[in-house]
């Protein structure tokens, strides 16, 4: 059972539903009539993760992919994915149908995931940046568009630019440490140069759009890139322990966000 569940990569939800969670906060409104577009995300993530790893099981290099889904045929990982993407795409045409805009967010949303595993994912920045824009603005946005609401205030837009900054970091820190497309192109030091650029930026925009919003709830979140600029200090190889901290603070993330929105609710 825990195999099968493996299969999933759960653990790697946070990165879809916390800009969903993060929306319904900042905005403060009714996160159980947004359940379908949070479950419907989950599930569009559950897709992008298997069908990542039908193409990432041809490459020999990639030994904790091939742990995974050992004994397991590429149709039969394609096919879960399959499955989950029917049932997330169905429980998003509600606001699709009833948002053109919604409809539009979400097809550039599949491209550019499409397009990530096919042919961004060896072009290192280029292709974080394609995640961090399916993964965290886009879904942010339908939030907003379905709630109806159409204007963002300027302390959000900060805070949404340095959580985009945040995205980005967190990936490049996943590929350093798992070998992938920066690390072929960059060595350990100028990887190092660009963890600590995103760090810092992303310190900078947290801490001003914590001065503009004024929520002490959020304060916690500038302490983050301190964590990753201390991890890489010096320009070495990171271990898969990095990795997990890493993984394991994004689902405290998530359920911060989960506790603050039942806060407002009750």
């Amino acid at each position: 059972m825990v195999r099968r569940i493996d299969l999933l990569r759960l653990d790697y939800l946070f990165s879809v539903i916390t800009p969903l969670l993060i929306a319904i906060y900042l905005n403060n409104i009714n996160p159980l009539a947004y359940i379908d577009i949070i479950f419907g995300f989950g599930l569009l993530a559950i897709t992008g993760n298997t069908w990542n790893d039908v193409i990432d099981m041809k490459d020999s290099e990639e030994k904790e992919t091939l742990k995974r889904v050992e004994g397991y045929h590429p149709r039969e990982i394609f096919t879960i994915g399959l499955g989950s993407l029917i049932f997330g795409i169905t429980l998003l045409l509600r606001t699709c149908l009833e948002n053109y805009i919604n409809a539009i967010f979400l097809g550039i949303i599949i491209f550019m995931v499409i397009t990530y595993c096919l042919w961004v994912k060896p072009i290192p920045i280029i292709n974080q940046i394609f995640l961090a824009i399916s993964h965290v603005i886009l879904p942010y946005f339908m939030i907003k568009v379905d709630a109806a609401l159409y204007s963002i205030e300027f302390g959000e837009l900060i805070f949404l630019t340095a959580f985009f900054s945040f995205a980005v970091l967190g990936q490049i820190v996943h590929e350093v440490i798992d070998n992938d497309a920066i690390r072929k192109h960059l060595s350990l030091r100028q990887c190092q140069i660009v963890i600590w650029i995103f760090s810092i930026l992303t310190i900078i925009l947290a801490g001003w759009a914590f001065a503009l919003i004024q929520d002490y709830y959020f304060f916690p979140f500038l302490f983050v890139p301190f964590g990753t600029m201390f991890t890489f200090r010096r320009p070495t190889e990171s271990t898969q322990g990095v990795k997990d901290v890493g993984i394991l603070i994004g689902n405290f993330l998530m359920f911060y966000f989960i506790a603050l929105i039942i806060m407002n609710v009750i």
